[in-house]
């Protein structure tokens, strides 16, 4: 190996695999597991408010969500689920996912319920995936957000991606695992 192989290891994060459960900064028990739940997904997407939606995902009908999941349902997923036991529920609060673009390059879409957001489940989530992503011989990871959103440019700073352009209203962002 090479110098600058082993600079370049050095400085390629990993992150953990998932199948973690933990307090959020509001008390509520969330656990993060691998898989895909489409009917827990559906229920959450469908209940998002016009608001917290972004670039036009999720999609708002019955029929664009379910054809949208079909999408998703391809790639490596990774979904936050409420344990509430007082109400013995498990309600899908957030989810992950890394969509193959082909040359060891996924795209990631995440997405936590307006009810949970600045709790640390995005955070958690987020490195899950990148986590399986990594399990799973991903090399690259990329990634579209809005130049307004900073929350979500802070959390994907705080793993480690980097702006690779910025053209319009939406920042490229992307991530060496």
């Amino acid at each position: 190996m090479s110098e600058s192989d082993s600079e370049e290891k050095a400085q390629t994060p990993s992150f953990a695999r998932p199948l973690l459960t933990f307090t959020d900064h509001d008390g509520r028990e969330i656990a993060i597991r691998t898989g895909f739940d489409r009917d827990a997904l559906a229920e959450m997407y469908a209940d998002f408010s016009p608001e917290s939606r972004a670039q036009g995902l999720p999609p708002m009908g019955e029929r664009r969500i379910v054809e949208w999941l079909d999408i998703l349902d391809d790639g490596i997923n990774v979904i936050a689920f409420h344990e509430d036991r007082d109400e013995g529920e498990r309600i899908a609060v957030g989810h992950a996912c890394l969509l193959d673009c082909g040359d060891g390059t996924s795209e990631l879409t995440i997405f936590v319920h307006q009810d949970y957001q600045l709790a640390g489940i995005g955070s958690r989530l987020i490195r899950g995936l990148l986590g399986e992503g990594q399990a799973h011989g991903v090399e690259r990871v990329w990634l579209s957000v809005e130049r307004s959103n900073h929350v979500a440019m802070n959390l994907y700073r705080s793993v480690g991606f980097e702006t690779s352009s910025a053209a319009g209203i939406e920042h490229e962002m992307g991530l060496s695992l």
